[in-house]
C-alpha cells in the first residue's frame, strides 16, 4: 500500500472517546499526527464517516477534534483524517504531539 500521509505519525498510547453512527465508544490512539490518527477500538465506523473524538491530554483535559474515517480494520480499529480543525485545536494538538516521547 502506498504511503499517503502528509504528516509524520508518532507512536503514542492515549485515551480517547469517540462518537459516530454506531454510538459512543472508548478507545486508544496508537499513532498521531497533525493530519490524523489511528484508533484501536472495537467500535465500528464506515470509511467516509465523520466522527467526533476527544483525546485525553496529559493535563487531564479533553481535546475535541473531528475527522473522516480514512481506512478501517473491522474489529481492530480505524484511521482518521482530521478535518474542520481550528487554529486553537491545531495548536493544542501540536503541543500534545511534541509532549510525547
Amino acid at each position: 500500500m502506498d504511503e499517503r500521509r502528509e504528516e509524520e505519525r508518532k507512536t503514542v498510547s492515549l485515551e480517547v472517546r469517540w462518537e459516530g453512527g454506531s454510538g459512543r465508544h472508548s478507545a486508544r490512539v496508537s499513532d498521531l499526527s497533525l493530519g490524523g490518527c489511528y484508533l484501536d477500538t472495537l467500535g465500528q465506523a464506515e470509511v467516509g464517516e465523520v466522527v467526533g473524538l476527544e483525546i485525553k491530554m496529559p493535563s487531564g483535559e479533553w481535546l475535541p477534534l473531528r475527522g473522516t474515517v480514512a481506512f478501517q480494520h473491522p474489529g481492530l480499529g480505524f484511521s482518521i483524517c482530521f478535518t474542520f480543525m481550528t487554529n486553537e485545536e491545531q495548536y493544542q494538538l501540536t503541543q500534545l504531539i511534541n509532549s510525547q516521547s
